[in-house]
């Protein structure tokens, strides 16, 4: 009877030993995780390939628009201002140099003409009086002088009415042709206000102006040659050539002003034509080629390549500026210097703190 109890008490003590066996290796393997979740995660190295840099000498076009023109426009108006009494021309007609365009009525004109007139003979009078008293000295030099003064203004008056009457009329100043009528008969004109423009349409005025930024300004010329396209001929390049370059930028853009004479040769041209302009300056320049799938976080002329750190384990971010793309190469104006090659393959999983492996 008393081996039952016995037995029992043996069972509880084994059954009491494995279980703190168990927790005591839950700890462990707990413990364990808890180490390896403080390590952190071991980064896998980045396969990368690397390729070579090189430099080339070119002459970067310049790709810039505009609307062609005539180098010889006039915006047309009268001296003075007046009633608008006959047009003899129409928007879109061929007019000669020095042919009539348009007149004002010459009513009040005419009558302020009078006006001088009779007060410079009235001067004269005055001036002939004074000096048959002076003769007699009856008249002092002072009032000689005042009556040969007022003579002389009367006729300056005289003359400033008269010239005011030959400018009461507008004439061409170019052979050309009418391009805007901006007034009509019996409109009130207001003196310099344009009443047309004019434009030349000698083919050897033909002009197209475009702005470029100070880097291009810089490296063009005038003779610089330059090939033009226009969305009226789309099948036809047209020849042109750098005639004027601007000495100062426009205040709004920012930009220079660039003349580029073209020839039209059989083709009918129209101001306000668009045009794609290629600019070719005759100074070359060198630059850094490195192939397009170098590049990474391209945002216009900015972007930025990867290269080699000195562990060659490890990646620089390095910013640049982009010249412009040539096929499966990229021109680079800056930002590489001294780097031999750059990272191709593999830059798109790429940060500054990655590691990275040659393959």
């Amino acid at each position: 009877m008393k081996i039952i109890p016995l037995f029992t008490s043996l069972l509880l003590a084994t059954a009491l030993w494995a279980c703190g066996t168990k927790a005591e290796e839950s700890a462990n393997t707990t413990t364990t995780a808890i180490q390896s979740e403080d390590a952190g995660p071991v980064d896998a190295a980045v396969p990368v390939k690397l390729a070579p840099v090189s430099s080339v000498v070119r002459s970067e076009p310049v790709i810039v628009s505009g609307l062609v023109s005539s180098s010889e426009e006039a915006r047309l108006s009268f001296k003075i201002g007046g009633i608008i009494n006959k047009i003899y021309v129409s928007e879109g007609q061929f007019v000669r140099k020095g042919q009539v365009l348009a007149t004002l009525d010459l009513t009040e004109i005419n009558a302020q003409v009078g006006q001088a007139q009779f007060a410079t003979e009235k001067a004269d009078r005055d001036l002939a009086r004074v000096k048959a008293l002076y003769a007699d000295t009856a008249a002092t030099l002072e009032q000689l002088q005042n009556a040969t003064t007022g003579n002389n203004v009367a006729k300056q008056n005289l003359t400033i009415a008269q010239f005011n009457r030959s400018y009461a009329q507008i004439h061409s100043t170019v052979d050309g042709t009418v391009t805007r009528k901006l007034m009509n008969e019996g409109e009130l004109a207001s003196a310099g206000s344009p009443v047309f423009m004019i434009s030349s349409n000698r083919k050897s005025d033909w002009v197209v102006r475009v702005g470029v930024s100070d880097k291009d300004w810089a490296r063009l010329k005038p003779g610089d040659r330059a090939s033009v396209n226009l969305d009226a001929y789309p099948d036809q390049t047209f020849s042109g050539i750098v005639s004027k370059l601007a000495q100062a930028a426009d205040p709004m853009n920012k930009l220079y002003e660039i003349e580029v004479r073209i020839n039209p040769g059989a083709a009918r041209f129209a101001p306000g034509l668009f045009a794609k302009v290629k600019l070719q300056p005759a100074q070359s320049r060198s630059y850094t080629v490195v192939p397009i799938e170098a590049i990474v976080e391209g945002n216009g002329k900015d972007a930025f390549v990867y290269v080699l750190a000195d562990d060659k384990k490890h990646v620089r971010k390095l910013p640049i500026q982009i010249g412009f793309i040539d096929g499966a190469t990229v021109l680079v104006t800056g930002g590489i210097d001294g780097k031999t090659s750059v990272v191709t393959a593999g830059s798109a999983y790429l940060t500054e703190n990655s590691t990275v492996v040659l393959h």
